[in-house]
């Protein structure tokens, strides 16, 4: 058998595993697992207490890439017999793409953008333009402080102003399309829709300087059918667990879908939901070929998710797991009065 020398003498290459399962069990905690731990304990001791976001289930899940998926014509996922695809907008400057929104910043502007449309959807002093005008200044700026970015962070190709730059240009220059084919009587059918995500924007920055402000100057138009679909279905999230997550974009697509899954239960009083790997894989995973990889993953960040929602249970089963939940990701609260779930706005 091959031995490998170790500073103690010599190591049977065969144990060689089994010692780097015994360093990692006994090595000290990272920050981030320190930081679940933390945030995960105060959730459960104070549930009501978060700042809370909204977000609208079809256009956070399934929509955008993990990782750059480079120069491909469009990018999609399915669900049944239902596909939901992105496609990027173009620099005319350039005339060149821009290239696909991806990873985590994008979703949490969608998050950012379903939030504040909550908030000026029912104004009777503006008009739907301006219901549909998102300013980008302090609102945009607090909230990625909330979950954790910096937007002063300097010009450096790393820095969370530059990223968040760049993947601003990418989202709001590009389209979502749906399409569903179907049967019936004997005929087949094909529905399609397109819309725009903010076909309107004036965007400012300094590189070089980025706390001088010129931000606050910026602002997107959505579409209306864009704005629609964020008032259509919004669903209440935690702000705290958003910070958390924030470097995973899988485990902030799993936590939006748990969110709204859990809902569901909960508002109709359902019992445990079954889901298949392979079917959460199609809807949430496609950049992970490897379906092994991507269970394995999808494990990892539901465990976080877990941690993160008081009352969520999640059990595994063959070919997949179940979920239940006994409450809401962010309890109600009118009043200074804790809600129950039933008491809900649905």
């Amino acid at each position: 058998m091959a031995k490998k020398r170790g500073e103690g003498g010599l190591i049977q290459a065969g144990e060689i595993p089994a010692i780097k399962t015994l360093a990692r069990k006994f090595a000290p905690p990272t920050h981030a697992q320190l930081e679940l731990v933390e945030v995960a304990a105060t959730i459960r001791e104070q549930p009501d207490a978060a700042e809370r976001a909204f977000m609208a289930r079809q256009l956070v899940l399934c929509t955008l890439p993990h990782t750059d998926p480079g120069n491909v014509p469009v990018w999609k996922r399915t669900s049944g017999n239902t596909a939901l695809g992105i496609q990027p907008g173009v620099d005319l400057d350039t005339e060149k793409s821009i290239g696909y929104p991806y990873g985590s910043i994008p979703r949490l502007l969608l998050f950012w953008m379903t939030t504040e449309v909550q908030h000026t959807k029912n104004r009777d002093d503006i008009t739907l333009i301006e219901k549909r005008t998102l300013y980008l200044g302090r609102s945009l700026d607090s909230f990625m402080r909330e979950v954790g970015l910096n937007p002063d962070t300097g010009g450096g190709k790393r820095g969370d102003a530059k990223r968040l730059h760049n993947q601003m240009d990418r989202l709001f220059a590009s389209r979502i399309s749906f399409q569903e084919t179907f049967e019936a009587g004997g005929l087949q059918g094909r529905e399609r829709g397109t819309m725009e995500i903010a076909p309107d924007s004036e965007l400012w920055w300094d590189p070089k300087r980025p706390k001088q402000g010129a931000l606050w100057q910026s602002w997107i138009r959505l579409s209306e059918k864009f704005f629609n679909a964020l008032v259509a279905s919004p669903v209440p999230v935690d702000m705290r667990a958003l910070r958390v997550l924030k470097r995973s974009p899988l485990a902030l697509d799993l936590y939006a879908w748990v969110c709204y899954r859990a809902f569901v239960i909960v508002q109709k009083n359902q019992p445990p939901q079954f889901m298949a790997w392979e079917l959460i894989r199609r809807q949430l995973g496609t950049d992970y070929r490897d379906p092994k990889n991507f269970k394995k993953k999808a494990q990892t960040a539901l465990r976080k998710v877990a941690s993160l929602y008081p009352g969520l249970n999640i059990g595994m089963a063959k070919g997949g797991f179940t979920i239940h939940a006994t409450r809401l990701a962010v309890p109600p609260r009118v009043g200074g009065k804790l809600l129950g779930p039933q008491s809900y706005p649905r």
